[in-house]
């Protein structure tokens, strides 16, 4: 375990250094997302098909938190994201390089599985070193950078491609990677080594997880973050025929998908403040609120205003994420990467299940209703994981 940092301005640094890490992690797997069109004409695929490349991204980096958890506790988290960031960074390039779509298939499932190894192990890191009474505010400050990244992948990309294509978005993002590879290596010089690399075991990393798994608070904060990732992104995938009976869903369901990393941004924004005054449980409370309140607006009100339900919903959605992070980090502290891993884990199975559900609700209960009941849901986890006994971290700013 790495030294605890106390001063602001260390912290600051480490936030800008891996940062520059989570940013470029959401570029990539976002990038693509706006190019969809360009990608099936040029290969001469369904666009369905070509679709398909979001979850050739997503899947693995989910499937991959179970190995590169116990890996970033045995051999340095530090090490294991710095090479994690640098495979990104060459799987990039091969996709820009890619001659086929399904070369650029396979490049892209390799690129999720590097990118699976940045954003749980820098958490992790932060676990390790800094105070827990700064440690919500320093991960909210991190979690700017990756909104920015998934922000910069939506937009960016589709304004800059009818100029580079969609091969030169891709190398944007090689260099991206690149340079925050690069950023992590300079960092490390003349830092004091850590504690020599172990070699892990199969055994010891199922008996870890089993450790993990026994601890009654990780029941609850994994079993929550799987059902907030599934009722907070089920309806993205419907947003377009949600709100498209005019014909302008495709553009309605954009800008209220950027309401929702803009409402993300400000959380980081506000998280200070938001610790200083409510505490880390009425603050949460507060979270399952507004996504609430946001579903509503989605589910209830003219379509044209979707995008202020995309802010509440996302505003409320980073404050209760962000929170059971910083629980999640105290749950194990001798195998952080572990279990900060197996709630990335949870989180992203929890995503992969949301559109299965909600699109079963749809056709039964009407989308207005399956909003507003994904809304309470979210409220009642929000109470329920605001207990003191989900976790023992209470941060106040």
């Amino acid at each position: 375990m790495e030294t605890t940092l106390a001063e602001p301005r260390a912290i600051r640094r480490m936030v800008a250094v891996f940062g520059l890490s989570g940013f470029a992690g959401a570029l990539a797997g976002r990038a693509l997302d706006p190019l969809m069109g360009e990608l099936a004409t040029e290969f001469l695929a369904p666009h369905e098909q070509v679709a398909l490349l979001s979850s050739a991204f997503a899947l693995p980096y989910a499937l991959v938190q179970p190995v590169l958890g116990p890996l970033g506790d045995a051999f340095g988290k530090r090490r294991v994201v710095a090479l994690c960031i640098g495979l990104l960074a060459l799987m990039l390039a091969a996709c820009a390089m890619a001659p086929s779509l399904d070369g650029l298939f396979a490049a892209r499932v390799a690129a999720g599985l590097a990118a699976g190894g940045i954003f749980p192990l820098v958490l992790a890191l932060f676990g390790d070193t800094v105070p827990l009474e700064q440690r919500q505010v320093a991960i909210s400050r991190f979690l700017a950078y990756a909104i920015l990244g998934q922000l910069a992948g939506g937009a960016v990309s589709g304004a800059v491609a009818p100029f580079i294509g969609w091969r030169g978005v891709m190398w944007i993002c090689t260099v991206a990677a690149a340079l925050s590879c690069l950023v992590l290596v300079l960092d490390a010089r003349g830092r004091p080594s850590t504690a020599a690399p172990t070699r892990p075991s199969l055994a010891e990393v199922m008996r870890r997880y089993g450790a993990i798994l026994r601890h009654p608070a990780a029941k609850r904060l994994y079993g929550g973050v799987f059902l907030e990732g599934m009722f907070v992104f089920g309806p993205f995938p419907f947003l377009a025929a949600l709100l498209g009976a005019d014909g302008h869903g495709t553009l309605r369901a954009g800008l209220a998908v950027a309401g929702f990393g803009v409402g993300g941004f400000g959380y980081t924004l506000l998280a200070p403040l938001l610790l200083r005054r409510l505490g880390q449980a009425r603050m949460m409370r507060l979270a399952g609120l507004l996504v609430a309140g946001g579903m509503a607006v989605l589910g209830f009100t003219p379509p044209n205003i979707a995008t202020a339900g995309g802010v509440l919903i996302g505003l409320g959605f980073f404050m209760l994420h962000n929170s059971i992070q910083v629980r999640v980090t105290e749950v194990a502290p001798l195998a952080r990467g572990s279990a900060v891993a197996l709630h990335a884990f949870c989180y992203f199975l929890g995503q992969a299940a949301g559109p299965a559900l909600f699109g079963a609700a749809m056709p039964l209960l009407g989308s207005g209703v399956a909003l507003i009941l994904g809304g309470i849901a979210v409220f009642a986890i929000s109470v329920w994981l605001s207990h003191p006994r989900t976790g023992s971290s209470q941060p106040r700013g």
